[in-house]
């Protein structure tokens, strides 16, 4: 049977606080905002995905649970990535597909995270329309990356991630032009893309 721990005062505020910033009204981000010379065709077709953003607070001290893609994956190998993926015919919505994946990625259990709200969606280069689902996580689990696809699951401070001054704009050639990207190293961890625009843009809502 699992023990669930009182709500503490810390943990109610920050219910609130990303409830609060969830709930701001505003447009949706994508992979294309440090480079508004780019041109996307019109009409084009984006396939709906789901990521959870779960923060741990089960050791009282808020936590970002991330993975690390694998290095044999075909696309994006490496990289630092929210759990989640397309959303399937069975499921419900995102939020069922960011479970779901979360739960097959991680091992983390479908019933443990508490659904905060959801940022606006994502475009991302590779033609997905994500929504990432915030949500809290109140008790430990044991992780369980997904052979393959998953090379580690990792945490980092909920506060590191939510301090814009943490954002570094950087670029790279890509399909013969010059893009740039938002990154927030952390450590050893390089998270940049479609991961850090996302957490960048929640930094913004909980700061205004």
């Amino acid at each position: 049977m699992r023990t669930i721990r009182p709500v503490s005062e810390a943990a109610q505020d920050l219910t609130q606080k990303l409830a609060a910033a969830l709930g701001k009204q505003g447009g949706g981000s994508s992979d294309f905002d440090l480079n508004p010379g780019t041109v996307l065709p019109e009409g084009r077709k984006l396939r709906p995905a789901g990521v959870l953003v779960p923060v741990s607070i089960a050791t009282g001290t808020p936590r970002l649970i991330l993975t690390k893609r694998s290095s044999a994956l075909k696309h994006h190998p490496g990289q630092i990535a929210f759990p989640g993926g397309k959303v399937d015919a069975g499921d419900a919505d995102a939020c069922a597909a960011a479970l779901r994946e979360a739960w097959e990625e991680i091992g983390l259990p479908q019933d443990l995270p508490e659904i905060i709200g959801c940022l606006p969606e994502h475009e991302t280069v590779t033609g997905f329309s994500v929504t990432p689902v915030v949500a809290l996580v109140r008790e430990d689990f044991t992780a369980r990356p997904e052979a393959g696809e998953v090379a580690e699951v990792f945490s980092v401070p909920l506060t590191h991630v939510l301090s814009p001054e943490n954002y570094i704009i950087e670029s790279r050639r890509w399909r013969g032009t010059r893009r740039r990207y938002y990154t927030v190293p952390y450590g050893p961890y390089y998270i940049w893309g479609a991961t850090a625009r996302m957490l960048r843009g929640l930094a913004a809502r909980m700061e205004t």
